[in-house]
């Protein structure tokens, strides 16, 4: 099998490496990946791979090395599972690599792996569901935009949940990338909505983001002063240290709440600051599924997002193009220039093992 290794504490260093295939035990199964995404999430994946434990999820054997999780398509093509019979196709949470062997263990919707090393991870990535139609660009549009799109909806929900903490505009950082647009557009449906949405994003991708109309005004980085002094939120996409702080002090008590969600600029990223206003607060999605699960019951959650992710991957075509990238080895560029922001952000990059 081929993998695609990145070092843990230089998270821009990667490497690929050709690993004996292991023989399966009683349980598990293989399964040959048929393509999967990389988005500006799975940066985010490597860069919180320690405080979050996405390394855990696809161990590398390798002291120093992890391998960065994808979401994608996979097909059962060896079993010694009663679960799983060889030609079933998966959707969910995968190695960057060509293979993985799996135990899966039936769960409401679909499977989850049983392995003993995933047990105590969220379950939100340990749920693979079977795909049974539809075509090869669905499964490129699943890959690319149901979990960062998901995360957009919970997103949309969580402020929703809280009355938007009272305030009167909602500001995304780093409004171009996939999850950032996806809450942008989700802030928009509300026909009777209270507050003005402003995107934050660099120059280059300004007329990308107004192109797509979901906002009020979209601001670049360098703006930040021109933002109107009224309570706010700010949800952060980026993790820019920089941009955070000069946003805070600009703000300082009419920011109500600030938002840590993505780490697509994690070289700008500083841990330990100061800031003027609240403090910042991670949202982990899991979280907000868990309470929706709890408040109105199993399976209600997961139906609102698959309605919400299908009604904005409906026009996707008017906004992304698609760009499929064949043999694992070619991940290593994709992953590089998503990792220096270098990547269009109209473009969807897929790998096809």
């Amino acid at each position: 099998m081929q993998r695609i290794l990145v070092n843990q504490k230089s998270i821009s260093e990667t490497r690929l490496e050709k690993v004996d295939s292991a023989p399966l035990t009683d349980g598990q199964v293989r399964l040959n990946l048929d393509s999967f995404a990389l988005t500006a999430n799975n940066v985010t994946y490597a860069a919180a791979g320690f405080d979050i434990g996405y390394w855990r999820f696809f161990p590398s054997g390798t002291e120093g090395w992890g391998i960065v999780p994808v979401w994608g398509t996979a097909k059962v093509v060896e079993s010694r599972s009663e679960a799983l019979e060889v030609g079933t196709r998966l959707y969910g949470f995968y190695p960057m690599a060509d293979e993985v062997v799996m135990t899966p263990k039936p769960a409401q919707g679909g499977f989850v792996d049983a392995a003993q090393h995933r047990a105590k991870l969220p379950l939100i990535y340990n749920q693979y569901t079977q795909v049974q139609s539809g075509s090869e660009t669905d499964d490129h549009l699943r890959a690319i935009l149901q979990p960062l799109l998901a995360t957009s909806f919970l997103l949309f929900d969580w402020l929703q949940d809280n009355q938007c903490f009272g305030a009167q505009q909602i500001l995304i950082g780093s409004a171009s990338s996939k999850t950032g647009l996806g809450l942008c557009k989700y802030l928009a449906e509300p026909a009777d909505r209270a507050y003005r949405i402003v995107g934050l994003t660099s120059a280059k991708n300004r007329n990308f983001v107004q192109s797509l109309g979901a906002c009020d005004s979209v601001l670049t980085y360098d703006q930040i002063h021109d933002i109107a002094q009224v309570p706010s939120v700010y949800v952060d996409m980026s993790g820019n240290s920089e941009v955070k702080a000069m946003l805070h002090q600009h703000l300082d008590d009419q920011l109500k709440h600030s938002a840590a969600v993505g780490l697509s600029h994690w070289d700008r990223f500083a841990p330990a600051q100061n800031l003027a206003g609240p403090k910042p607060e991670f949202f982990f999605a899991p979280s907000q599924v868990a309470k929706r699960r709890a408040d109105w019951g199993p399976g209600v959650i997961e139906k609102q997002i698959t309605a919400a992710w299908k009604r904005i991957a409906a026009d996707a075509s008017d906004w992304m193009t698609l760009q499929v990238h064949e043999g694992v080895a070619a991940s290593e560029a994709v992953y590089h220039a998503l990792a220096r922001g270098q990547v269009d952000p109209g473009i969807g990059a897929i790998i096809r093992p």
